[in-house]
């Protein structure tokens, strides 16, 4: 593989590590790795208020369905442009205070959104929250950097899941906080517990800091040439986007669905069907312990094929509520099972720059979320629900399709 660091980079980094925070030594405890699954969760929430709220906001701000929608797209591409600008510091300044002062900024964003009088200041607000909010992402591979290589997968796993239990569960905190205190009770109390984290990092997280010997502009330069220089990196995006924007068409569009006439559900109920989804987490810690076996692969094609087919019992859910529960479980047991084994895979690739590789990853990732938020409201504005349920399917095929294309393109390799 090619290295994009210049010459003694790796070196540079491996004597560091040796010197302070050796690779898998000093393995998280049990504690901490709660305590970064919790922030990781908190963090990511964020991102997912408002999915719930849709309806709700677009009543009160005077927001058509499609700009309402917008507004979940807004997180997933300040999520992205957090991931391609801010991810790859992890690799320059110290990680700890790196995490800090981006939980820091995103509890001040969160105030922006909570005083914003219009669609336009929550836009910008919910934009700008989601771009700090790619903190989450530097505590992943801070967890994985910490971990034995044999634990790896699991603490990876642990992390993630607490990750996607925040992006799922938010759904349901924010439904209820919005039928006691209104929309803006949100963001005011996220706002204040994502202060604490920020305090309660700065005095459990251990510091790391492993610099790579670039300046900022060759870092990112180095985080978008690795498209260019990892294979399976570019076959892993490509599958993870595909993954998120699947998962983001179900959770944009089924709030319209839900809060219309055939269920007329209020924004509680339309929050506690996060609760279905957050039973998928076990995916992450089963995921984690298989890819440990060396069964990543193997856990991305079962997920894969199990995403798409979701789709058929979602499709069936505009009608019967007990249809669409079975495929949301089914959807996100398959999508964060997928997520966890991209992970491990990529991690594997090159650990000194784990943090470039996680940027480069999850930044496909989310732009194939805020491409699926985005067309899931074109396609429900003139398909309704038969239309999503179209687009989800076919997102989900074509992952299954690149992990085929994948495989086959790995066999002369192994050969």
């Amino acid at each position: 593989m090619t290295n994009t660091a210049p010459p003694g980079a790796a070196r540079r980094t491996t004597h560091h590590e040796a010197a302070g925070a050796p690779e898998g030594a000093a393995p998280p405890s049990r504690g901490l790795l709660l305590l970064m699954s919790a922030a990781t969760g908190l963090a990511v929430a964020n991102n997912y208020f408002a999915q719930p709220l849709l309806d709700l906001l677009g009543r009160e701000l005077r927001l058509g369905t499609t700009t309402a929608g917008m507004i979940a797209t807004a997180a997933q591409v300040g999520y992205g442009l957090g991931l391609i600008l801010l991810v790859p510091l992890g690799d320059l300044v110290e990680r700890r205070r790196l995490a800090v002062v981006l939980y820091a900024a995103t509890a001040a964003f969160l105030l922006v959104s909570a005083t914003a009088p219009g669609g336009a200041l929550l836009l910008a607000g919910t934009l700008l929250t989601a771009l700090t909010s790619v903190a989450a992402q530097v505590l992943v591979p801070y967890a994985a950097t910490l971990a034995a290589p044999a634990q790896r997968g699991r603490v990876i796993g642990t992390v993630m899941s607490g990750l996607m239990l925040g992006a799922l569960l938010s759904r349901t905190v924010a439904g209820g906080l919005a039928e006691l205190g209104g929309w803006r009770t949100v963001y005011w109390v996220s706002a204040v517990l994502v202060a604490g984290v920020a305090v309660l990092l700065w005095r459990f997280l251990p510091p790391l800091h492993t610099p790579s010997g670039l300046s900022y502009p060759a870092l990112l330069r180095s985080t978008i040439a690795l498209f260019r220089h990892e294979p399976v990196l570019r076959w892993r995006a490509g599958i993870a986007a595909l993954s998120l924007a699947s998962f983001s068409v179900l959770w944009t569009a089924v709030t319209f669905l839900l809060a219309g006439p055939r269920y007329g559900w209020s924004e509680a109920a339309i929050g506690s069907l996060g609760l279905v989804g957050a039973l998928g987490t076990v995916a992450t810690t089963v995921a984690g312990r298989l890819a440990d076996r060396g069964r990543a692969q193997w856990v991305t094609g079962i997920g894969s094929a199990a995403l798409a087919a979701s789709w058929l019992p979602i499709g069936a859910g505009g009608s019967s509520i007990w249809w669409l529960l079975s495929g949301v479980i089914v959807l996100n047991v398959a999508h964060q099972a997928v997520l966890n084994s991209n992970q491990s895979v990529i991690y594997a690739l090159r650990p000194e720059i784990r943090n470039r590789l996680n940027s480069a990853l999850m930044t496909a990732f989310f732009a194939g979320g805020a491409a699926g938020s985005a067309l899931a409201a074109v396609a429900w504005a003139h398909g309704g629900w038969t239309a999503v349920s179209v687009l989800g399917g076919v997102t989900g095929c074509g992952m299954f399709v690149l992990w085929v294309l994948e495989r086959r393109a790995a066999k002369p390799v192994s050969s």
